[in-house]
């Protein structure tokens, strides 16, 4: 280019250039003029390539022109021909092809990767602007570009910008602010052109991102602007690629799709600001500042976005020095605060982030007062720990979720500002004292700008019911852990596994101490209602024991929490379950010889097992579970079962026969040699393993059909041999008749038969003639040997099960004596005729001991279940014993005998059902919990149905004093019984209101047949027993479903009110308590329908297409229900309400208040669903409104949507950017009936609607307070609505006067 001499600084040659125009004829005017020409011609429709190029070299050329001194004086620069010569790189270059099409059809095979799609234009855009919209992508549509061609096109745009970089050296833009917009959007756009190959280097200019962040770093300069006009500019374009969001001319920027090119082009953004904010530090800081400000103002819930977020404002806060750190903590706080649910989620993530940086030292620079927010302690204490009880479970959950994370953090300060939120440090209050104050004293209510400026949140604005009472950050042990147990129990699935997260690394940590309690937060989590919950609980329990191998109370919890989990009614739930069981346990089992002390999985697997055979035995079915769902995967090989056997001897040899005993019916083939040889040594040892024997009897009776005639009778003679001592213990004795039977099995039935009676005969023989000894001698009973007779009960029990032909009648009188007093009932001498008639009421006490006479009733259970003649002479006995007996193991086994004759002679023993479940308000615990098992399992294989009295009785269960029982009871009708009868609650509860006060005046309810006794027991009548009734109410109301709760309220008003109504009920004193507990019901919060409950307080719905479908869903559904139980509501209950109400106010009768009450809430209920339909109709036609406002060139004064934020500080005569009233605040008594007189005069005309006051602009909005200049903390304006003042159109950037910005704004 022969210009170039010309644009230097050598003045010779710049002074000549338009000398030399001249005399060479070239006018400036003209030669411009051509330029335009090539420049116009390659924005036409479909320009051609080489218009494309030409019109590049144009540009370039033009922006050449400018370069030369002169070129002002001699009118060269033409504000909107540079601006044209600035969008030709993007005009120039083929559009993406990523967007929406118009049409389907092509005109070239090759055009789909290189068609410019435009995305569809408002429905209010003329249809003019839509036709040339849709005629130029057809047109661009046609265009196919080469690889070639695309490299002429790039080497035009580089050419172009490097021309442009050389001009915005010397020619200056600060007068000209709408040509600065133009070049800030030039090389924004053109930072994502292509990508960058290694890092980038704003100072190396090799790519068209970094020549285009070279420019943006020239506009930063002074020579284009006084003060931060320019870097403003340019930082509040940087927001948005940082954000991850496009900004459109008449729509609001909207979300990318976080990928590659995206995220690079973001950290590119950081990257350069950085690098700005070290070369201008004092000029860019206060900049910095309301960036970071403005990140966190327009985020977004989604949590990918949040990450990247909190990321960048971790980066761009680490330039900033002590002061300005400390005073955007301080804005980060009042942040938190907020009402938004995104914005305290981001304000933990950005904690999180800082946490991960060095704590800051506080240096003579730093104000005193905001030395407090310089510490890691205040971000942990002050903004994560105290969302812990945020009104939004999002919250609460991700607050708990961020405390376990700040324990994995390489940061010691972090976890020493967790230990002291565990601890009782009282310097730990006192600090937190002042920090308080500091706070309180600093703590400053400004307005919120929407154009690029200082954001400061309005304190009373913020969320209140987080943060009621300040910043007490300290809590004693006690107390913090009773708020985790709440937690763990949130109704929120997402808050309880982050409540377990936290717990898990409290207790990792050694925040709390691995106590049996705290453990059993996990282990209980275990069997959780939610399956999630349920393994999260379960991961927490193996990352916990995966941290502390070595803790035993961590491996029993372990064993607690994991091993039940085999037999959940989920199929995920066991998978994960025996996953987790495999990993921990059976992968480590390795031979004797492969055994290492040092290998931590080998030894903690073995202290497991270990576990099993000591304080975990009652896990032991669990275990067996386990196995008999990988038997048939064959996944115990002979090297593991031999692997096995070389422990079985030592001190694993308990936990080697405990697996043993689990695989040997599903192994190959044992080694029955080390089997018998243990056998062997067993019987010879004088003291003997409980467990590990038991282990071993199983263990042969699986081998037994394996071994020869002759080692069967060995061993079944030493089995005979070692019974008859009757030295051993129960559980033994136990497993020794177990094995006998399993030795009996062949494939001829009578062979069995004969082997049984054979030697079951034998034992049943022994222990009639211990009995008779010990009960007929005279003397007898004196000298009674109680361990000795309890384990001839207890093998007589055992024996007579497989053998019922050798049990006589007088084995039955011999344990019935046991029971009574010998002068009841005499027992015949062996040979002489038992009497004809047993005149046997009750088990009186005698001088036997009270565990004889507790495994005198097993034994007796055992005759039963062979004997039907025994079974029925003795159930009344049985349920004579359940109501008078005195002894509390004699009682609990009662029940259980009774419950397993009820599977047996089900008919028979439905009957005495009432009598067994009276033992619900047994005065011992141990009966009442062994009742509600029993009950529920009898439930649960339909061996007993709802009948009667009984599911009131186990309702009753429910406000049991005893926790523990109350809270299995609640499991048991919840997860057990309710999942099999759906209908269980529902068609229970009218009767529930009866029977719980007592009330059987109705010809209909609570008329099943009752002792007086069993109505005192379970009677709850009278206001004394209020509470109890009404936590049986809104337990069983919580569990219904909506249609449920839509047919009791009608329900209710017929049986109910109805009966009062028409006489057919006394409205005495009974009378009026039963219609206060109705009216008390009817006005409970879980009456309401669950589709009629907007979300959670505090959630804002997700922005995803699936969560917005739902949105609209549920409103649709909230109409359509509202609208159905308003007709209701008039049709069925008005008229009955109002009679009952006319008949009460002549009694004078106490009840009307609760009728007011109740009828008060109604009202309230219909008037804020009115108001927030009212509502709805007004956003949408604010919407609307606003919509339509953005296509005006010439905004209205009184109109409803502000074009700009210059025209929003003058509409409605509003001063400044003042916060417009807030559409949410806590409604006033203004907007609720007067009173209930005045109620009560409307319900008099048979209208139930409140009475409503004149309309106040705080309640009925017109819609002007929402307008664009509202502030950041105002609940109802949508985050992704606010425009931080961008500008509509070239025209409108004008009229906005950018260029009078102050240093506080753009």
């Amino acid at each position: 280019m022969q210009l170039l001499p010309f644009s230097n600084e050598d003045d010779d040659n710049t002074q000549s250039v338009w000398v030399v125009f001249g005399e060479n004829g070239v006018s400036a005017k003209s030669l411009v003029a051509v330029l335009s020409y090539f420049i116009l011609s390659a924005k036409a429709k479909s320009p051609s390539l080489e218009q494309r190029l030409c019109g590049l070299q144009a540009a370039s050329l033009y922006l050449l022109l400018l370069k030369i001194p002169g070129s002002v004086a001699n009118k060269v620069y033409h504000q909107i021909l540079f601006d044209t010569c600035l969008n030709m790189p993007l005009k120039c270059w083929p559009q993406e092809s990523g967007k929406k099409r118009k049409k389907d059809s092509l005109k070239s095979s090759q055009g789909d990767p290189k068609t410019g799609k435009r995305s569809r234009p408002p429905k209010k855009v003329s249809e003019e602007q839509m036709e040339i919209d849709e005629d130029e992508d057809d047109e661009e549509e046609g265009m196919y570009f080469s690889a070639q061609d695309l490299l002429k096109l790039r080497e035009g745009i580089v050419l172009l910008v490097c021309t442009l970089l050389k001009l915005l050296e010397r020619f200056s833009l600060k007068d000209k602010p709408q040509s600065a917009d133009s070049c800030v959007q030039l090389f924004t756009e053109l930072t994502n052109f292509e990508p960058v190959i290694g890092d980038m280097n704003v100072d190396q200019l090799q790519s068209l991102p970094e020549l285009s962040y070279h420019g943006l770093g020239l506009l930063c300069s002074t020579i284009h602007g006084e003060g931060d006009e320019c870097r403003r500019r340019v930082f509040r374009k940087l927001l948005y690629v940082i954000l991850m969001m496009k900004t459109q001319e008449r729509s609001k920027p909207s979300l990318l799709a976080p990928s590659q090119a995206v995220c690079g082009a973001r950290d590119q953004a950081i990257l350069f600001i950085s690098h700005i904010v070290d070369k201008q530090r004092e000029a860019t800081l206060p900049l910095l500042r309301i960036l970071v400000q403005h990140i966190c103002h327009q985020m977004v819930e989604k949590s990918e976005y949040r990450a990247s977020g909190a990321q960048a404002v971790g980066k761009l806060i680490a330039k900033m020095p002590c002061q300005d750190y400390a005073a955007i903590v301080k804005w980060l706080y009042s942040y938190s605060r907020n009402n938004k649910v995104a914005f305290r989620m981001f304000a933990l993530d950005v904690a999180m982030v800082l946490l991960e940086q060095s704590e800051r030292d506080v240096d003579d620079t730093v104000d005193p007062e905001l030395a407090v927010f310089l510490s890691h302690r205040f971000l942990v204490h002050n903004i994560i720990y105290n969302h812990r009880n945020d009104v939004s479970p999002t919250v609460r959950g991700h607050a708990l979720h961020c405390l376990a994370q700040c324990l994995e953090l390489g940061s010691q300060n972090a976890t020493k500002c967790v230990h002291e939120l565990f601890s009782n440090s009282a310097q730990t209050m006192l600090e937190s004292g002042r920090s308080d104050q500091t706070l309180k004293r600093r703590d400053t209510v400004q307005k919120t700008a929407l154009t690029f400026r200082t954001i400061e949140l309005t304190k009373h604005k913020s969320i209140a019911t987080t943060h009621r009472s300040g910043i007490n950050t300290s809590l004693q042990n006690e107390e913090t852990m009773t708020l985790f147990k709440k937690h763990v129990s949130d109704p929120k699935t997402n808050a309880r596994k982050s409540a377990l997260e936290t717990v898990m690394s409290l207790l990792k940590h050694g925040v709390i101490t691995c106590s049996a309690e705290n453990l059993n937060i996990l282990s209980d989590r275990c069997r959780d209602p939610a399956v999630s919950v349920k393994k999260k609980a379960m991961q927490c329990l193996m990352d916990l024991l995966a941290a502390l191998p070595e803790n035993t109370e961590v491996q029993e919890a372990w064993l607690r929490g994991v091993l039940p989990a085999v037999m959940d009614s989920e199929s995920s739930v066991q998978e994960k379950a025996l996953e987790c069981l495999d990993h921990v346990v059976i992968a480590h089992i390795k031979s004797q010889g492969k055994y290492r002390d040092g290998d931590t999985s080998q030894k903690l697997a073995w202290e497991l097992l270990g576990l099993m055979c000591d304080k975990c035995q009652d896990l032991s079915r669990y275990f067996s579970k386990a196995f008999s769902v990988w038997a048939p995967q064959q996944k115990f090989t002979p090297a593991f079962v031999n692997g096995l056997l070389s422990h079985t001897e030592g001190e694993k040899a308990a936990a080697a026969w405990l697996l043993l005993a689990k695989i040997a019916s599903c192994s190959p083939k044992l080694n029955y040699g080390t089997v018998l040889e243990t056998w062997e040594n067993t019987i010879r040892s004088p003291v003997v393993s409980v467990t590990m024997t038991c282990h071993i009897l199983s263990v042969l009776g699986d081998i037994a059909s394996n071994l020869n005639d002759d080692t069967k009778t060995r061993i079944v003679d030493d089995l005979m041999g070692w019974l008859k001592t009757f030295s051993l213990p129960l559980e033994v004795i136990s497993s020794c008749v177990d094995t006998l039977v399993r030795f009996a099995r062949s494939d001829n039935t009578q062979d069995t038969l004969r082997f049984l009676d054979r030697y079951c005969g034998e034992l049943v023989s022994v222990c009639e003639s211990y009995l008779s000894g010990v009960i007929l001698q005279e003397k007898g009973a004196e000298n009674i040997n109680e361990d000795l007779l309890v384990k001839h009960l207890y093998t007589l029990g055992a024996a007579s099960l497989h053998c019922p032909s050798k049990v006589g009648k007088r084995i039955f009188l011999l344990v019935q004596s046991v029971l009574t007093p010998s002068e009841q009932q005499p027992v015949p001498a062996e040979g002489d005729e038992l009497p004809a008639s047993q005149p046997l009421s009750q088990f009186k006490p005698n001088s036997m001991p009270t565990v004889v006479r507790a495994q005198a009733v097993i034994t007796l259970g055992k005759l039963c279940l062979q004997h039907e003649e025994l079974m029925l002479k003795y159930l009344p006995v049985f349920a004579r014993e359940l109501e008078v007996g005195t002894e509390l193991a004699v009682r609990s086994n009662v029940v259980v005998v009774m419950c397993d004759l009820c599977v047996r002679y089900t008919n028979t023993v439905t009957r005495y059902i009432p009598n067994i479940s009276a033992c619900l308000r047994d005065k011992e615990p141990i009966v009442r919990e062994q009742t509600l098992i029993m009950l529920t399992n009898l439930l649960q294989e339909e061996y007993v149905k709802w009948k009667g009295a009984l599911f009131f009785r186990f309702a009753v269960a429910l406000v049991d004093p005893d926790p523990a029982i109350a809270d299995l009871c609640e499991y048991c009708l919840v997860d057990l019984l309710l999942k099999k009868s759906p209908l269980m609650f529902s068609q229970h509860f009218i009767e529930c209101i009866f029977h719980f006060n007592s009330y059987d005046k109705h010809k209909k309810y609570n008329k099943f047949p009752q002792t007086e006794s069993e109505k005192s027991k379970f009677s709850l009548k009278g206001p004394q027993n209020q509470g109890k009734r009404f936590r049986i109410y809104k337990f069983l109301l919580k569990n219904f479903t909506d249609e449920q709760r839509f047919n009791i309220t009608t329900k209710i008003c017929q049986d109910i009110l109805a009966t009062f109504v028409d006489s057919e009920l006394p409205l005495d004193s009974e009378g009026s308590e039963l219609l206060a507990d109705t009216f008390d019901i009817l006005s409970l919060k879980e009456m309401k329908l669950t589709a009629m409950s907007g979300p959670a307080a505090g959630e804002e719905p997700q922005e995803d297409e699936m969560a917005m479908a739902k949105a609209v869903l549920q409103v649709a559904q909230k109409k359509l229900v509202s609208q159905v139980q308003k007709r209701n509501f008039v049709e069925n209950v008005i008229p009955i309400i109002i009679s009952l109400k006319n008949m009460l106010e002549e009694q004078h009768s106490p009840v009307l208040k609760h009728l007011m009450a109740y009828l008060q809430l109604a009202a309230e209920v219909e008037y804020n669903l009115k108001q927030f339909e009212k509502e709805k109709q007004q956003q949408e036609q604010q919407q609307m409104e606003n919509q339509l406002g953005n296509f005006t060139l010439s905004p209205r004064q009184n109109s409803n949507a502000v074009a700009s934020p210059a025209q929003a500080a003058n509409v409605g005569g509003q001063t400044g950017f003042a916060t417009p009233q807030n559409h949410h605040a806590a409604k006033g008594p203004a907007q609720t009936p007067k009173s209930a007189d005045a109620l009560r005069r409307r319900t008099f005309a048979g209208m139930v609607t409140p009475v409503r006051t004149h309309s106040s602009p705080t309640v009925f909005s017109t819609g002007r307070g929402k307008q664009v200049g509202r502030a950041i903390s105002t609940p109802q304006a949508s985050i992704n609505e606010v425009t931080f003042g961008e500008q509509k159109t070239s025209a409108q950037a004008v009229e906005c006067g950018i260029s009078s910005c102050t240093k506080n704004k753009i």
